[in-house]
C-alpha cells in the first residue's frame, strides 16, 4: 500500500506524459482580481515522431475556453483566438506563456485564488484528449518558469 501511495504522490509532481506528448510547469491566473476572465500557460513537448496540434481546451471554470494568441496591429497588441490550433512540431515544443500564445478562460464561473485546482481538458489532432489539473498562481512573475504542479490523468 505504501508503494502505491509513494507512486501516486510522485505522480502529483512530475509533467504528465499523454503518448508522446508532454505538458509541463502548467498554472492558470486570473486576468486580475476578480476579473471574469484568466489564462491558462505551459510547456508542450512532443516526444513522438509525427507533429501533432494543440486544437482545443475546455474546462468547466469558465463559459467559454479557447486558444489564443495576442498580436500586433498597428503598433497595439491585441488578444485573437487562433481556431487552427497550435501545431507541436515532432520532437519539439509549443510554449504557452503570458504576452503570446494561451488558454483563455472566459466567463470564469468561479473566483480563481491562489492554490486553486483547476481541471482541464487539452485536445490534440493526434494524441486526443489529455485531462489534467493546473494550479492556480496569481502571484506568478511572467519570466519565471518552475515546475508547476498538477493532477493528471489520460483518456482518449
Amino acid at each position: 500500500m505504501r508503494v502505491l501511495l509513494a507512486a501516486a504522490v510522485g505522480l502529483f509532481s512530475t509533467p504528465l506524459f499523454a503518448g508522446d506528448i508532454m505538458i509541463d510547469d502548467a498554472y492558470a491566473r486570473a486576468s486580475r482580481p476578480g476579473a471574469p476572465t484568466g489564462a491558462m500557460f505551459m510547456t508542450i513537448m512532443n516526444h513522438g515522431a509525427e507533429d501533432d496540434t494543440l486544437v482545443a481546451a475546455a474546462s468547466p471554470v469558465a463559459k467559454l475556453v479557447e486558444l489564443h494568441t495576442h498580436i500586433e496591429e498597428d503598433g497595439v497588441m491585441k488578444m485573437r483566438p487562433v481556431e487552427e490550433g497550435f501545431e507541436v512540431p515532432a520532437g519539439g515544443m509549443h510554449m504557452l506563456q503570458r504576452g503570446g500564445d494561451h488558454v483563455m478562460l472566459m466567463g470564469v464561473t468561479e473566483t480563481l485564488e491562489n492554490g486553486d485546482m483547476l481541471p482541464l481538458v487539452l485536445t490534440f489532432e493526434k494524441a486526443g484528449e489529455v485531462a489534467l489539473e493546473v494550479m492556480v498562481d496569481n502571484d506568478r512573475d511572467q519570466g519565471k518558469h518552475g515546475m508547476g504542479q498538477m493532477n493528471h490523468k489520460h483518456s482518449n
